[in-house]
């Protein structure tokens, strides 16, 4: 097995770049759109640093959704965002997410992808629960509510 993974899922949206970066790249705005935001009814969330870009902070505590924090680690509207992902419970990890967004035809391709270090326990784990089939139908879930979010969104 790898020493790291990746997963990733993509989407056309029949908007402009500019019309979907702000819903990546503010994680108040995460609720109308990432799934993960629906797992845990009782989350409870903190942000940190500025609202949105480069430092904002998220961080979070669940039952269901263990526990862990995002900061913004790189932002160029309109095309990417780069996200340093900590899971702390149920288990460590250190990952990056990415969104990278491009323009096809007349909309945008976004990608949404996580990748990492494959520790020992990892390896063990993914055996078992693969990373692409645990996390990649949340990705395209995902990626269904931010083109819906974003193709009813006035264009910025």
């Amino acid at each position: 097995m790898a020493d790291t993974f990746r997963v990733e899922r993509s989407t056309v949206i029949d908007a402009p770049a500019a019309a979907i970066f702000p819903h990546i790249n503010d994680f108040h705005a995460w609720t109308d759109w990432s799934p993960f935001e629906k797992m845990d009814a009782d989350m409870a969330k903190t942000f940190s640093g500025p609202r949105s870009g480069k430092g904002a902070g998220y961080g979070w505590v669940g039952k269901k959704s263990g526990s862990g924090s995002m900061e913004i680690v790189q932002s160029d509207a309109p095309s990417k965002v780069v996200i340093k992902l900590d899971f702390t419970k149920p288990m460590t990890a250190h990952n990056t997410a990415e969104f990278t967004l491009e323009p096809q035809g007349g909309g945008t391709k976004v990608t949404w992808a996580m990748y990492g270090p494959t520790t020992f326990v990892t390896r063990l784990m993914h055996m078992v629960f693969p990373m692409d089939k645990m996390v990649g139908p949340q990705f395209a879930e995902g990626l269904a509510s931010l083109k819906a979010v974003s193709e009813k969104a006035p264009v910025a």
